[in-house]
């Protein structure tokens, strides 16, 4: 893929700091302030950025075709053009996809993996037809309407019991997002594939996280990841890719749980910059 005509991405700095920065990669159909609650917990002096990925909140699609690779090469391109020359990438869900093939085809740029509710498998067949029928459904309707019942999927059930501001406000960020955007992003999820053989490869640490309520990829996702990232290469021990369970909350941990997830993070920074 050729880097003429590919528009740099959004991006905010959600905490300042110096050095290494965290660069934060959103779920779908979100954008980059799904990270900001988690973002303020972070340690003094810790640098997060997030981005809005292609045809999410203020970044646009540019004409590629749907694609997660077009996708990690975009959040490449731009990070480059801002000066940031390697970084832990985080990725929730979505996101996840993106930082595992930013991996694999930027290894140079990737410091360490933070993966949150995310997997590192393909889409079943089941899977993979749903996310067509819902970006079909949006091209058809120019609404996000086949989307809108995502928030009730989205958080456990301690947060549907105890956590119901929530809903309102995934809710108006699913409202902000364009229908071509999230057709885009369905198709480029449904034509992903496994890349736990990147996990395999990767030497570097790896911090996995996911709640104790998710739905969407459970527990059993992030022990597979934690599986493979701990026979990387470099026969790190498992304490190098370390799983993170947030009791309470279910597929939206940085929403549901912001500090669990930031201090996380946190000990993933402190062991990515003792390892680099």
């Amino acid at each position: 893929m050729t880097s003429q005509a590919t528009a740099k991405l959004a991006t905010y700095t959600l905490h300042d700091g110096g050095g290494l920065p965290l660069v934060l990669l959103h779920g779908f159909p979100l954008d980059h302030r799904m990270w900001a609650a988690c973002a303020e917990h972070l340690p003094p002096g810790t640098r997060a950025i997030a981005v809005d990925l292609p045809g999410a909140g203020h970044s646009d699609l540019d004409g590629y075709p749907p694609s997660i690779e077009h996708a990690a090469d975009s959040v490449y391109r731009t990070m480059i053009a801002e000066g940031e020359g390697n970084a832990i990438v985080v990725g929730h869900s979505m996101g996840g996809y993106v930082a595992l093939a930013l991996a694999e085809r930027h290894p140079g740029f990737v410091a360490g993996l933070g993966l949150v509710d995310t997997k590192s498998t393909a889409d079943t067949e089941e899977a993979r037809a749903k996310r067509l029928r819902i970006a079909a459904a949006a091209d058809a309707s120019q609404t996000v309407d086949a989307v809108l019942s995502m928030p009730a999927a989205l958080v456990g059930a301690t947060s549907t019991e105890r956590r119901r501001h929530l809903f309102p406000v995934l809710d108006s960020w699913i409202r902000a997002q364009s229908p071509a955007g999230v057709a885009w992003a369905q198709r480029a999820m449904a034509a992903r594939p496994d890349r736990t053989a990147v996990l395999q490869r990767f030497d570097a640490p790896v911090a996995v996280v996911v709640g104790a309520e998710d739905t969407i990829t459970p527990l059993a996702d992030a022990e597979h990841m934690v599986q493979a990232a701990a026979g990387s290469p470099s026969g790190m021990a498992t304490g190098d890719a370390a799983l993170t369970l947030v009791p309470g909350a279910g597929h939206m941990t940085m929403v549901e749980d912001p500090q669990a997830v930031a201090a996380a993070l946190a000990l993933l920074h402190t062991q990515v910059v003792a390892h680099h």
